[in-house]
């Protein structure tokens, strides 16, 4: 670190948004700083923490916010009231794509350019915007960015506004008009947002489980989730005691919907087995899959059932804390997740001796700041406690030594949200809904160019075709040329395809995965491989560099990808690079650390079996 960057002092600005954070100087004043100190304590053997690091991600989240970017007077800062050297708080810093730590203007619009706004127009939209403010980059205002996860309105723009308090807005459909008015006006002179319901078409029907309360209900209002069934699972659990609300979860055979299909019921039992205390519960609510977006639909549309299905999965497990790592890019979501765990802890949902049991549990929110890789659980880990957000070698696993080096269960938002309707109807009937292997209700997140995009709830065991039947179909004078399924991690299928049955036995009968629940339906006017292209440099671009077969194995991917879709070659210089990328794809998954590397070959696999992508390419 040069003279000049060390000798930094802060602005009037950054130093109040890092001392409202954590207090005044010198004190521990933030509103989970003390707990999470003692937390923090606890978990290093009652030795008291050389450093208050856990904080660091909410304390630059603050300088960002209020300012526009994090000046190298600001990291002296925050290393100074953290305990930490500036070196380690620009570290970190630096590893997350929504901070900045270089002058920026205090509006800023990102443009999603990925899979789902591509197919849709957002080619268009960039191609526009470089004519009337010129390209793109912070200084004109404008940047490219990946999925917001706003893909049924596709194209999608995040717009940003720094300042005390800063405000975002997600823009969707999103044009040049709406981008240009966002930089010159303010996210503020931009009409409002859409609300929850409009991603849930289903929104008001019967027959829901999941979504039964999006539209229904006040997001905001506590005495509106209570009116119904709310907290009735909550209940349930508590007079049934921890062991039988685990055993009923085994029973249930819940499966993890994040894209790992792990069985909930086992890591429940496996963390609450463990004798370390204290015991953590994260909700994995970072969901950066690109074409996701079902768990936006029920943080921003029924929040309190997250809420309650976190107090019950803290219940069971014998939990101290839960923490809800909450996607940097949902604002409408954070606020809504904060109101509901203040109206939860005011009416003895949450804190001390919960509905008379005894058992004291808190949650937080800790907001992610553009990072794929942070939807790995390991990496979620470092996050929190304040380090880059790199995945961890396994073992130990998380059951054993997760957050803190404590026992620890992560389930994403559509896993919780399942078991206060389990708890509600008993495990018995929610396996009579879907199939054997796949029991329950499941969320798909439709979109593409489709006429109806938006979350489907259905019971495991509809069709690719019916799923898509359910969206309207295809543009109407179009034809469907593919279907991504699973997200960028997941694989393309055909269109005579459509009878896959959308289980997680069928998926896997069939070479294909149902990954984060993503189907992203693309007609004949896309252009597949420029999708498959902008996939390929998703995961150069999302690699956190931590092990060689990811960072090297994603940029020679993309280099390959490159030379064929270009066309620069022979048909025998094309075949030798189809030959490298097959290598490529089996190192990357077969040794990289964590699911990115291990992933980030899977949709180039199938272009090239299932669909002939390469082949073909002009």
């Amino acid at each position: 670190m040069d003279l000049k960057f060390s000798d930094a002092e802060p602005s009037a600005e950054e130093r109040d948004a890092v001392d409202r954070r954590l207090g005044g100087p010198g004190e521990g004043g933030w509103h989970g700083g003390q707990r999470d100190e003692l937390d923090l304590r606890r978990a290093h053997g009652g030795r008291a923490a050389r450093s208050r690091r856990h904080l660091v991600m909410e304390v630059l989240h603050a300088v960002n916010d209020r300012t526009g970017w994090i000046s190298h007077g600001a990291l002296n800062y925050i290393g100074r009231r953290l305990s930490m050297s500036a070196a380690d708080v620009y570290s970190v810093a630096t590893f997350y794509a929504l901070f900045s730590t270089s002058p920026r203007p205090q509006r800023i619009v990102h443009v999603c350019t990925d899979v789902a706004c591509m197919a849709r127009g957002s080619k268009e939209v960039c191609a526009s915007l470089e004519e009337r403010l010129g390209p793109a980059g912070a200084a004109n205002g404008w940047k490219h960015s990946p999925c917001l996860g706003v893909c049924e309105r596709a194209p999608a723009a995040l717009a940003v506004e720094a300042g005390d308090p800063p405000h975002e807005h997600l823009i969707g459909p999103a044009g040049a008009d709406e981008i240009a008015l966002a930089l010159s006006a303010g996210p503020a002179a931009l009409a409002a947002e859409a609300p929850p319901a409009m991603a849930v078409p289903q929104a008001g029907e019967a027959g829901l489980m999941l979504l039964r309360r999006v539209g229904q209900v006040d997001p905001e209002s506590l005495d509106d989730y209570l009116a119904a069934d709310g907290y009735a699972g909550l209940r349930r659990a508590v007079e049934m005691g921890p062991a039988q609300v685990i055993a009923e979860v085994k029973e249930s055979r819940l499966m993890g919907r994040g894209g790992a299909a792990f069985p909930a019921g086992i890591k429940w039992e496996s963390t609450a087995n463990q004798p370390a205390t204290p015991r953590y519960l994260v909700c994995n609510a970072d969901e950066s899959e690109p074409g996701t977006f079902k768990d936006r639909a029920i943080l921003e549309g029924d929040p309190f059932l997250l809420i309650e299905s976190m107090t019950i999965a803290g219940f069971a497990i014998g939990a101290a804390r839960g923490y809800i790592y909450l996607r940097g890019e949902y604002p409408r979501a954070y606020r809504l997740l904060s109101n509901a765990i203040e109206r939860a802890r005011e009416r003895g949902f949450l804190g001390v001796d919960i509905l008379g049991t005894g058992w004291s549990y808190d949650l937080e929110i800790r907001r992610g700041a553009g990072a794929y890789i942070c939807g790995e659980e390991t990496a979620i880990f470092n996050s929190i406690e304040g380090y880059r957000g790199e995945p961890r070698s396994k073992p130990p696993f998380p059951f054993e030594a997760g957050l803190f080096g404590k026992p620890t269960v992560v389930n994403n938002v559509e896993t919780l949200c399942n078991v206060p309707l389990i708890m509600r109807i008993g495990a018995k009937a929610y396996t009579g809904i879907g199939t054997e292997g796949s029991t329950g209700p499941k969320l798909f997140c439709v979109s593409g160019n489709l006429v109806r995009p938006g979350v489907y709830e259905v019971p495991f065991g509809a069709t690719l075709g019916q799923i898509l039947d359910l969206a309207g179909g295809v543009t109407p004078g179009r034809k469907l040329q593919a279907v991504l399924l699973g997200g960028a991690a997941g694989g393309f299928v055909r269109p005579d395809e459509l009878d896959i049955p959308l289980t997680f036995e069928g998926a896997r009968a069939n070479g294909t995965t149902l990954g984060s629940g993503v189907v992203l339906a693309l007609d004949d006017s896309v252009d597949l491989p420029g999708i498959l292209l902008r996939i390929a440099r998703f995961f150069r671009d999302e690699s956190c560099g931590q092990c060689v077969p990811c960072r090297v194995g994603t940029v020679r991917q993309e280099e390959a990808l490159l030379r064929i879709i270009r066309n620069r070659q022979d048909a025998a210089a094309k075949g030798q690079d189809v030959d490298l990328l097959r290598d490529i794809g089996l190192v990357m998954k077969d040794s990289s650390i964590c699911g990115l590397g291990q992933a980030a070959w899977n949709a180039v696999e199938s272009a090239i079996d299932r669909l002939g992508i390469l082949e073909e390419s002009r």
